[in-house]
């Protein structure tokens, strides 16, 4: 059996999975309509159509179905019919969402049928051979859906589930799940008092609480000191503008759907910004430019706006008003290859100090539908391929993925969780040069168009954080943390002291809290752990008599004694390092 499992990839097993999972659902549910069903990241799913929602229970009813199905060994078998054979059978399964896929298929595409048992599904494949080698396998969790994605059709009820070669492996998956839901970002946001989403403000629209608004801020000035460090200039643009930058910029055309309605002021259009790169530009026209001012890297933490639909919106990793820590770099074509490099060893850098040190990276192609010269993107590819190479870097080829005016790199990090999180990008536009019609003055007087590079190092600070507290759990380093220090007296006597210790760490620049609560030690240190504050310092008559500290880290039942010195320079070296310490904890 375990053979039989091996030698057909996970794609394969899902997708055939996910198949089984639609076989079982028709046998307890006729009424339910099957639309489709793809292998997505560790799973797949399947939309249903279906008057009545499917509740917890029936997804007991219907993994239990699938056992069964499978332990009747069905073999799985392929057809190809012709397109008017294969709309008559499915009209006569009463499955008219396979009727508009199936009209949606080029003329000269052969139409793909499999077939198990008394169960027949339109599918490209491939697929297992028999039901027997899909063992492993879970029903996750059902969701409403729309069909085609457009909120204006059918609303959906999409069952998810996961597949895999072996039980050990389904086992462990499910382990890191759980380890997963007590991590969630929106969990501990609220636990921690980080920040929150309210009906009154509006869906995907994040107020940042006090403790996350500190996180938020030493992010930001740690992004501004090392961007300094690396020549860029900060700017700032406005929330908004007339509709005909956009339309300049083709935003208007390729971006629509994801902008926000425009309004009308004094009779004309404007638009909330989608993007900051057009301010960017207006920037670098607003003088001549000579061949000497190049490279200009202009940087921004400029807060944009785009439509998403609610369905898909989730905590801080997909919002509608989010933070870019964007920058647009104008170069030479000579100093492209250069001024990657220089990137890609800032995105990196970035990445360490936040404590990710796996990522994956991708190479991001041309795309169907595109601006610009063929030449123009071969040109900016090699560039990127080029600099790829010289950083060392091992990448993976994404054909197609590129943005509409360029080719791109895109730099996947690795969490505690080992999942992946897409952050980082940088991209080479020939387009908005040209559309915007900048230029600048070269050694022999002529004009020359510049080249565009785009690049965000986090992505955005919304999402980088809602990684953070899920990479850490909430229990961010001490150089991250938003209390860094608690002071714990164990009586009303201990106060006086309390308050010089108070002083003492206030004053060396960190962030200490008073617990004064009338409650018992054991209390306050469980309450402090549950806030998962890097230091609790307990304050009694013996620390008083002494001038020590007792000093407890967050996951550790040792209590160390320092004098208030020694702790401060303790504090200062872990902070100065952003030494990670134990705040990492994978299962």
């Amino acid at each position: 059996m375990a053979g039989d499992k091996i030698k057909f990839d996970l794609e394969t097993i899902r997708h055939s999975t996910a198949h089984l999972m639609a076989q079982a659902v028709k046998q307890l549910f006729p009424d339910a309509q099957v639309t489709i069903g793809p292998v997505i990241e560790d799973g797949f799913y399947y939309d249903f159509y279906r008057e009545s929602p499917f509740i917890p229970e029936d997804l007991i009813k219907i993994e239990q179905r699938m056992k069964d199905i499978s332990s009747e060994s069905l073999n799985i078998k392929r057809r190809e019919l012709p397109r008017e054979e294969a709309l008559m059978m499915f009209d006569e399964m009463g499955e008219p969402f396979k009727r508009e896929i199936i009209n949606a298929i080029e003329s000269d595409e052969p139409i793909s049928v499999y077939s198990q048992g008394d169960f027949t599904d339109l599918c490209r494949g491939p697929h297992v051979e028999n039901t027997k080698i899909l063992k492993s396998f879970k029903l996750l969790n059902v969701s409403a859906s729309y069909w085609r994605g457009d909120e204006r059709n059918k609303v959906l009820q999409r069952i998810y589930g996961t597949a895999w070669h072996t039980d050990k492996e389904l086992r462990v998956y499910l382990k890191r799940l759980e380890e997963a839901k007590k991590r969630d970002h929106r969990k501990l946001g609220k636990e921690l008092d980080l920040f929150s989403v309210t009906d009154e403000v509006g869906p995907g629209l994040i107020l940042w609480h006090p403790k996350g608004s500190r996180i938020r801020c030493l992010m930001e000035d740690f992004w501004k000191e090392e961007h300094f460090k690396n020549g860029y200039e900060m700017v700032h643009s406005p929330h908004a503008a007339k509709v005909d930058m956009w339309k300049t910029s083709g935003h208007m055309d390729f971006y629509k759907d994801n902008i926000f309605s425009p309004m009308d002021i004094e009779g004309k259009e404007y638009v909330m910004k989608p993007m900051n790169c057009p301010f960017h530009i207006q920037i670098y026209k607003s003088r001549l430019r000579s061949y000497r001012d190049l490279p200009l890297r202009f940087a921004e933490l400029g807060t944009v706006y785009r439509y998403e639909r609610s369905g898909v919106l989730h905590g801080l990793l997909r919002v509608r008003g989010f933070t870019q820590d964007d920058a647009h770099l104008f170069c030479r074509p000579n100093q492209i290859e250069e001024e990657i490099v220089k990137v890609l060893d800032l995105i990196l850098f970035i990445l360490r100090s936040f404590g990710f040190d796996e990522y994956r990276v991708f190479l991001s192609t041309r795309p169907e539908k595109f601006v610009g010269s063929e030449d123009g993107w071969e040109q900016a590819t090699n560039a990127l391929k080029q600099a790829l190479e010289k950083s060392k870097l091992k990448y993976e080829v994404d054909p197609g993925e590129g943005v509409f005016y360029g080719p791109k790199i895109d730099i996947k990090i690795k969490d505690s969780l080992n999942r992946f999180w897409q952050v980082s990008t940088v991209q080479v536009d020939f387009n908005l040069p040209e559309r915007f019609e900048i230029s600048y003055i070269e050694e022999n007087g002529q004009r020359n168009q510049p080249i565009m590079l785009h690049r965000a190092l986090m992505g955005s600070l919304e999402r980088f954080f809602g990684c953070l507290v899920e990479h850490y759990a909430g229990a961010f380093p001490l150089w991250l943390a938003p209390v860094q220090v608690i002071l714990l007296p164990i009586t009303d006597q201990n106060q006086r002291y309390t308050d010089e210790v108070f002083k003492k760490l206030k004053n060396s620049g960190f962030r200490v809290e008073k617990d004064l609560r009338n409650e018992k030690i054991g209390f306050k240190i469980r309450e402090a752990q549950l806030q998962k504050i890097p230091y609790m310092v307990v304050l009694g008559e013996k620390e008083q008599e002494n001038n020590s500290l007792a000093v407890r880290k967050r996951r550790s039942k040792e209590t160390v004694v320092l004098d208030i010195d020694s702790f401060i320079d303790k504090l200062s070296l872990e902070v100065s390092k952003k030494d990670l310490g134990e705040a990492i904890q994978s299962i």
